[in-house]
């Protein structure tokens, strides 16, 4: 297996299309790096860069710490699993595990002995003599995967690969992927819109923007300490709530003030008011960290407004409420709630799982301008 490095990447196609910039992100031999973001932000890009089907405008590419920006893709060793399976149509599953390993000379029991190994790691053995359209979404893209294993490379490549399989299939196949790559003990880059996909199989998550890095991190980090508004908004089913408010510092202690609401700063966020009394600034608040009850001891720290959309999803409930400022926010709580829509509810926030954010664009995490212990 080899490491990859990306070092100051970019990519420009035409004259102004710019699909990466800058970008740079190490990837550990043996690792399972998943790289997400909404469409058009450069993912794909990226892995086809990797592979040498795109050439970058500048950057250096490493695989293993050997420079490959001017190698063939044939000679860099890595293997590419595509959305639609990619498998030739016209041969049966053997003969599309086979292709690349004849292609490139293998003997013909060396082949027999990867397509064996690769279909029982996969529990395809029973169709190898069936053609691609004679079995399922979910078969097909085993074989995919199969293709890409018997090869051996230095680096899987997945180009978002359960985007077209149903609900149930996706979940089954993210399972076989993650125990493949602890099988392997294999280098994996896999690119995915999915923020639930990247949260359950990547070691690490890079997370980008119009072809920018925003974060690099392990789940837990990109989940609970997120570097912007923008990370923080994109984990979290339902999306984290955002609001924005004054800050106010009143007998030394912090809060932030909203219309006709008022929300105390927990103590890890209150040196902000002494800092920036009178800014603005945007509250994040996970909606799973808004109760319609009161936490044990807690007084104060309320949000009240009205219940305009209640979804039950079976093992929750989300409640969508619009607050007296007029904006709008999500909780997420038990099933069969009992509320009603148009009823007056009160939120309590838990204050240790705030968060807060600049209130421009950037939307930066003001808590990582705080130095330790202040």
């Amino acid at each position: 297996m080899a490491s990859v490095s990306l070092q100051n990447i970019t990519k420009v196609f035409g004259r102004r299309a710019t699909a990466v910039a800058d970008l740079s992100l190490d990837v550990r031999d043996g690792e399972l790096m998943v790289i997400v973001g909404p469409s058009g932000c450069g993912k794909t890009t990226i892995l086809r860069l990797i592979a040498g089907l795109e050439t970058p405008t500048s950057g250096e590419i490493r695989l293993a710490d050997k420079l490959v920006n001017d190698v063939s893709p044939k000679e860099r060793n890595i293997a590419m699993v595509f959305e639609d399976a990619a498998l030739y149509p016209h041969m049966n599953l053997s003969d599309n595990l086979a292709f690349a390993l004849r292609r490139h000379g293998q003997p013909e029991e060396e082949v027999t002995r990867r397509i064996r190994s690769a279909a029982g790691m996969l529990g395809i053995e029973g169709l190898m003599d069936r053609k691609p359209a004679a079995i399922s979404g979910g078969q097909r893209q085993r074989a995919a995967l199969g293709r890409a294993i018997v090869r051996e490379p230095a680096v899987f490549l997945f180009d978002e690969p359960l985007s077209s399989l149903d609900a149930g299939l996706r979940l089954a196949m993210r399972s076989e992927i993650k125990a493949l790559h602890q099988r392997l003990d294999a280098t994996m880059l896999y690119v995915t819109h999915d923020q639930s996909e990247a949260m359950a199989l990547g070691d690490r998550i890079c997370v980008l923007r119009d072809g920018r890095t925003q974060q690099v991190g392990c789940p837990t980090d990109i989940y609970d300490r997120p570097v912007n508004k923008f990370v923080a908004g994109f984990f979290g089913v339902p999306p984290m709530n955002f609001l924005t408010g004054l800050l106010r510092l009143k007998a030394g202690a912090g809060s932030v003030e909203f219309v006709g609401e008022c929300i105390s700063l927990p103590p890890f966020l209150r040196p902000l008011a002494a800092d920036r009394a009178d800014d603005k600034i945007t509250i994040g608040i996970r909606p799973h960290d808004l109760s319609l009850d009161p936490l044990p001891g807690q007084k104060g720290n309320v949000l009240a407004g009205r219940v305009d959309l209640i979804e039950p999803l079976g093992s929750r409930t989300d409640v969508h409420v619009r607050l007296a400022s007029g904006e709008h926010c999500i909780i997420s709580g038990p099933p069969h709630s009992g509320l009603m829509v148009s009823q007056e509810v009160r939120l309590y926030v838990n204050l240790d799982k705030l968060h807060a954010f600049e209130s421009d664009d950037a939307g930066l995490n003001l808590a990582s301008k705080l130095t330790p212990g202040s």
